[in-house]
């Protein structure tokens, strides 16, 4: 890796994504990046002397997010964050953003990769933001060299030579299209949290299904409009997603099955995920029906069917005024 020369806020350097085991991953995916810059830390392995990366999972959605899609983001990247797990995404206004200021407020890394130079921060309105993320020890990554480069730096995707003028510039839109397969393709997992019919995080999700990766989509109300591209890719085959636990059980299968066994010794496994849930809610002493479901984020209707199902297998009991307990 070399450093090219110091920013205005910190060094921008160039390296080749076989150079690094973070950004190794993207050898294997269509049009990988000949060069990347980036301003920050690349995220190490796991252990010294291993060749081991830390988990990764992209975040993305619309720009123009709703109050569910920014609670929902915003929890799974704390979560992500808190386990270690490097929240992947492009720095855009919305749910982007969101998953960068959740994987941070958890004390996580977290990696903004640019369809603009490394020297262009876009949009203005985040250069705060892109300072967080590398004084937190994450990186602003693209492969699109900085203005100083423009002579000797080989073009990238979706850059030419205009004809006219015979300065090299960037097809904007086009940009943006090409980096979403390096933020699919440094992630294990992508998740699109909300997506309008055509929205960008759908060719995310179109680069992440070519890449081999899981994809999980955050289901919404058919008649909202941010809601109408996730619903379409769970109709086509995309897992749903409810909970931060789909994504860690599959990122830490053997912390689930330990956790797992544990419950199962305390009686604590219930028919489903929302008894399951309950059980687990009521172990933490909570007895209040209002405050499992606050804690649980279920609707009333649903708590008030599985509350009287496990009262019925015997494994709660009432105690008054919609108080309950273990058995």
């Amino acid at each position: 890796m070399s450093i090219l020369f110091t920013h205005f806020f910190d060094k921008i350097n160039a390296f080749s994504p076989l150079e690094h085991d973070f950004t190794e991953v993207l050898a294997s995916i269509a049009l990988t990046p000949k060069t990347l810059y980036f301003r920050g830390k690349i995220p190490e392995n796991v252990a010294k002397n291993s060749h081991q990366r830390p988990p990764a999972v992209a975040i993305v959605g619309s720009r123009h997010n709703t109050r569910y899609g920014e609670e929902v983001a915003y929890k799974l990247a704390y979560e992500l964050g808190k386990r270690g797990v490097v929240v992947v995404s492009g720095l855009a206004y919305g749910i982007d953003s969101i998953g960068h200021k959740g994987c941070l407020d958890a004390g996580g890394t977290t990696i903004a990769v640019l369809g603009t130079r490394i020297d262009d921060i876009y949009p203005k309105a985040h250069i705060a933001l892109a300072r967080e993320i590398i004084a937190k020890n994450g990186a602003i990554i693209s492969e699109y060299a900085p203005s100083e480069l423009l002579d000797t730096a080989p073009l990238a995707s979706a850059e030419y030579i205009d004809k006219t003028t015979g300065r090299r510039s960037i097809h904007r839109q086009a940009s943006f299209l090409y980096r979403n397969r390096i933020i699919s393709g440094l992630s294990d997992i992508v998740v699109v949290v909300e997506a309008a019919e055509k929205s960008g995080s759908l060719n995310t999700a179109t680069h992440a299904l070519e890449q081999g990766k899981e994809v999980f989509a955050v289901p919404g109300n058919i008649t909202s409009p941010y809601s109408q591209g996730c619903n379409k890719l769970i109709y086509q085959g995309a897992t749903p997603y409810t909970e931060p636990d789909d994504i860690l059980r599959l990122l830490f299968p053997d912390d689930y099955v330990k956790n797992h066994k544990k419950l199962k010794k305390h009686g604590l496994i219930g028919d489903t995920d929302t008894e399951t849930a309950i059980l687990r809610v009521l172990s933490e002493g909570i007895r209040s029906g209002e405050q499992i479901m606050e804690k649980t984020k279920l609707p009333p209707e649903v708590f008030n069917q599985t509350i009287t199902l496990l009262e019925i297998k015997s494994k709660v009991r009432s105690l008054g005024m919609n108080n309950w307990g273990l058995n």
